[in-house]
């Protein structure tokens, strides 16, 4: 290849990465949030599975990630100041553990990188991809907002955009509280 041809190349490979990193948050048409799993729970009391009828009322963070990912781990600081800021008022945050390396497949490595990471909202394990398939997603990191009646109501791939969809927390918090459902 010439070098013309590779500077091309190299180029484009940039110019996606960027994409990828900075992409677009948004609306996304309501729809019914796939229920999460009942097995395969951490950070929950005994293991118990977080059900989402049961979230009704409230709003929930769905963050798709992975514990080697880069982009998960510079997404990972705003998703905990959400949840501490947050919570108080409503706000649920859950992980969906979605290996994309065979080593962060074993639940003993999930459950370090969780320690280590200084996580305290629930987390799924994901490593058949079934919740990823129900959710149609196909990034890492992924973070989807559930409304107080259960429908996805906002998307967001990858890093950035964090004063966006703490916006739309926060918007869908004062909704939930002042009962508008």
């Amino acid at each position: 290849m010439k070098r013309s041809g590779l500077a091309r190349l190299g180029l484009l490979a940039l110019l996606a990465a960027l994409s990828l990193r900075a992409a677009p948050a948004g609306e996304v048409k309501p729809k019914p949030a796939p229920e999460l799993p009942k097995k395969g729970w951490l950070n929950t009391p005994d293991g118990k599975p977080v059900r989402l009828k049961e979230l009704r009322g409230k709003v929930v963070l769905v963050e798709f990630w992975t514990f080697a990912c880069y982009n998960c781990k510079n997404v990972l600081p705003y998703v905990k100041r959400w949840q501490e800021k947050y919570e108080p008022q409503g706000l649920v945050v859950i992980g969906v553990h979605t290996p994309e390396l065979s080593f962060e497949r074993p639940e003993a490595n999930v459950r370090k990188a969780i320690q280590e990471q200084g996580i305290t909202f629930p987390v799924v394990l994901d490593n058949d991809f079934a919740t990823w398939q129900r959710y149609e997603n196909q990034y890492w990191p992924a973070i989807y907002l559930i409304d107080a009646k259960g429908r996805i109501v906002y998307l967001h791939i990858g890093e950035g955009n964090y004063e966006r969809t703490e916006a739309r927390i926060q918007q869908l918090l004062e909704e939930a509280n002042s009962g508008s459902r």
